[in-house]
């Protein structure tokens, strides 16, 4: 009896999130949010839009797109992916945004993911995206997937958390000094272009978050060991949900 138990337990996928508490012991959760972009051009009336979003009671930012004078974001967020086909879906395909050009290609899923270290592990996942993408003083949102080369899983787990503390400590340093916050997302089989990450960067002002980008270029992980970035997504919030 032991043994078939043993066994059972040995083949048991788990899919759960880990983090560490503050006294040392292992935390895990089943909970993650899922955050999803759609773009769209021909508005005219941000106006309309907004009370569409509104009365929804979904929850949501409206950015201004940089790159297109009639141009508009939009970054829903629910715990329950089913959110996106069924309620923001309906939202998309009547009202004002029927009047709307959907931009597909820009159009970005992912899911929040611990990496096993996080101590308060529900607010990283849940609370911590939300906060970032809905604080009205970081309207500025830099938005783009990308994809590593194969190469990088197989090196060694040493050499692979060497290279991605490079990146991750350029990052806490801009956080620290409160000149861009990021939302890091999964997206292993949510993208139609097979990316595996989304990554959102937020701050009060752009420059310091194009100069984050810049910054990266160097880090071992983006020069030899990410094969696509983009397409970016820049955009302005004017309307961002209440955070309850």
């Amino acid at each position: 009896m032991n043994n078939t138990t043993d066994a059972t337990r040995k083949n048991q996928i788990d899919i759960l999130e880990y983090g560490i508490g503050t006294d040392g012991t292992k935390k895990s959760s089943d909970r993650r949010l899922f955050m999803q972009l759609h773009v769209f051009s021909g508005c005219h009336n941000e106006e309309d839009i907004i009370k569409d979003i509104v009365s929804s009671e979904l929850e949501t930012v409206v950015y201004r797109d940089i790159s297109d004078p009639v141009g508009l974001g939009v970054l829903f967020m629910s715990e329950d992916p089913a959110t996106f086909v069924a309620q923001a879906r309906d939202l998309m395909r009547h009202g004002h945004f029927a009047t709307l050009e959907h931009r597909a290609e820009y159009t970005m899923t992912g899911r929040s993911y611990a990496s096993g270290y996080e101590p308060n592990l529900d607010d990283w996942l849940l609370q911590k995206p939300r906060r970032n993408a809905r604080n009205p003083k970081w309207p500025w949102a830099v938005w783009y997937p990308l994809r590593r080369m194969g190469a990088f899983n197989a090196l060694a787990e040493n050499e692979q958390k060497s290279i991605l503390r490079e990146h991750g400590g350029i990052g806490r340093l801009y956080g620290e000094q409160n000149l861009v916050h990021d939302i890091r997302l999964a997206c292993h089989g949510l993208d139609i272009n097979d990316n595996e990450f989304v990554i959102g960067l937020v701050g009060k002002e752009l420059y310091p978050i194009s100069h984050l980008v810049q910054t990266m270029r160097k880090t071992r992980q983006t020069a030899e060991f990410i094969q696509t970035m983009g397409p970016f997504f820049i955009g302005y919030a004017i309307h961002q949900s209440s955070l309850v």
